[in-house]
């Protein structure tokens, strides 16, 4: 008999094994023991389900929730225990997938029998956990897509069958759970023991899923409210009712039946109304507004927004300036340093928030003051500035991640301040019970704009994303909830046109880099859309700032 040799990078052993042996066989072999439940495998780089057989010789790495696969994999899983358990109490009832909130996920049910209330939660929840504790397995298989098809339509799972007819495949991959059927788009925990850490709450109409807490796996992640979010996703939702398009499927078939177009018209004209809502908002407080600041995450489309904006203001008699958070930093020499011992250019700290709130302070006043020139090749502040004084009509846009933070303009009064959060909150589902996460969905925006303007592969992108994760989660998402208004800047269509960019960027990620598993993870994603050309894409379009063509200068 053959065998296979074996790297564990969880024990630093080299051992041989016969061909066809599951990863579970090696797991047990070596005595693998993690702080918290084993999830899955890295494979040569690439997340296996431990029933995984080995034919070639590989490394391998064992993980557990406290890695982002690991979490993304519990989310999978205890999403299935949720159907599951609907299935085994309501059979009649559709679960869907609403979207992400901080520290939970929503789901809605439709034809739901009974009241949705506190009896309704223990009852779900006693069901779902008596799952867990007969430790069923997660089994997944290939099926000829004809019968995958028919297993899917009598789980009431319509948009996922759809979804695999249209990819035009033989063969298709289901997910057992007992007797329950579905397909969750990625791994599953080996089994359901894995899943005891959650919790479930009235929500919105429906119920929040809340998992392990990431720092703290044995703790569920704590119940927090986000109106304003909340309002948002409303939204996106109403948007995605106005298109007909609030999954992947919807959107193939405007594609398949030559309504792109229009899709991308309606989508476009959706936000520039939007956007001008946004500007007589802020025009009917002129008397009191004089400076509106814009905070988001990466990628989220800032600049354009804010560009945007300023010429809605414009049409309102409005005259709008711009002064750029960037011109505020302190010497490089002071700039405080981060964990690692790096400079630490994304905290607060890094501004001069003293000299910004003077200047803005002198403009409220109606006086002229300096604004600064940091030099970025010196990282030293430039011997001369720019001149800037504003009318009572006038107004000041400011974009930069501390916007929405109190303490940077903590000397000027609430009332003179206009808050805007931007994020690109992923509008499309890929079926009813999986979703595209908004994090995705930016560092696809940021992959191909740094492919394009900055000379970044895909590579550097992907590696440098969970630094900007961080930085996010500690200075931008804390403070969203202190805005005026929230602005989606996703577009209904805009991973199908991406596609054609970031394809060939990701397929250029080595096997030999651990970045190669996320970017075979997008490249998932990206395989269910039909690709969208850019000609029909408006030149003030946010997506213009990822792609080319924009109008605007940056």
């Amino acid at each position: 008999m053959r065998h296979i040799e074996v790297y564990c990078e969880n024990t630093g052993a080299y051992k041989r094994y016969l061909l066809g042996t599951t990863l579970k066989e090696i797991c047990d072999d070596q005595k693998i023991k993690l702080a918290y439940p084993i999830l899955g495998v890295y494979v040569n780089n690439l997340v296996q389900d431990l029933n995984y057989p080995i034919y070639k010789p590989i490394n391998v790495r064992f993980f557990d929730y406290t890695d982002a696969a690991g979490r993304r994999i519990y989310f999978r899983s205890i999403t299935f225990v949720l159907y599951k358990a609907m299935q085994d109490l309501y059979r009649q009832t559709s679960v869907t997938l609403e979207n992400s909130v901080p520290h939970g996920y929503y789901f809605s049910f439709k034809q739901l029998p009974v009241t949705l209330d506190e009896k309704f939660i223990a009852v779900l929840k006693k069901r779902m956990q008596e799952i867990i504790r007969a430790d069923l397995p997660f089994i997944t298989q290939k099926i000829p897509t004809k019968d995958a098809l028919a297993l899917f339509k009598e789980g009431k799972l319509t948009e996922k069958a759809r979804l695999f007819k249209s990819l035009n495949r033989l063969y298709t991959i289901i997910n057992r759970l007992d007797d329950s059927v579905n397909y969750l788009h990625g791994y599953l925990a080996p089994s359901t023991k894995c899943l005891s850490i959650f919790d479930i709450d009235l929500y919105q109409g429906g119920v929040l899923l809340r998992v392990p807490n990431p720092a703290n796996p044995t703790i569920v992640e704590k119940k927090e409210d986000h109106p304003k979010l909340a309002e948002i996703f409303k939204e996106h939702k109403e948007w995605a009712k106005l298109v007909q398009a609030k999954n992947i499927p919807d959107v193939n078939m405007h594609v398949e039946e030559d309504h792109a177009s229009m899709l991308i018209k309606i989508a476009e004209a959706l936000q520039e109304k939007k956007i001008a809502q946004i500007a007589d908002m802020i025009h009917l407080q002129s008397d009191k507004i004089r400076f509106v600041l814009i905070a988001g995450p990466s990628s989220s489309g800032k600049t354009t927004f804010s560009k945007r904006l300023a010429v809605q203001l414009g049409a309102s008699g409005i005259h709008p300036y711009a002064i750029s958070l960037d011109d505020y930093f302190i010497n490089r020499e002071d700039t405080p340093l981060d964990e690692n011992g790096n400079y630490d250019f994304e905290s607060i700290e890094a501004l001069d928030l003293q000299k910004f709130n003077e200047d803005l302070a002198t403009l409220a006043r109606g006086e002229e003051t300096i604004i600064p020139k940091f030099d970025f090749k010196t990282g030293c502040r430039a011997p001369e500035g720019t001149r800037m004084k504003i009318n009572p009509s006038d107004i000041v846009i400011i974009e930069g991640i501390h916007g929405l933070n109190p303490r940077l303009t903590e000397r000027i009064p609430r009332e003179m301040k206009y808050l805007i959060f931007i994020s690109a909150l992923t509008q499309i589902a890929i079926d009813r019970q999986d979703y595209i996460s908004t994090s995705d969905n930016r560092l696809i925006r940021r992959m191909v704009r740094d492919a394009k303007y900055r000379d970044y592969s895909a590579l550097e992108t992907i590696n440098r994303w969970p630094s900007v994760r961080i930085g996010e989660e500690k200075n931008i998402f804390p403070f969203q909830e202190n805005a005026n208004i929230m602005f989606n800047s996703a577009l209904i269509y805009e991973l199908g046109v991406l596609k054609y960019d970031a394809v060939p960027l990701l397929n250029e990620v080595p096997e030999n880099e651990p970045a190669y598993n996320d970017a075979q993870r997008l490249l998932r994603i990206l395989s269910y859309f039909k690709p969208i050309g850019i000609r029909e894409i408006p030149p003030t379009s946010i997506l213009r700032e990822f792609l080319t063509g924009s109008s605007f200068r940056y």
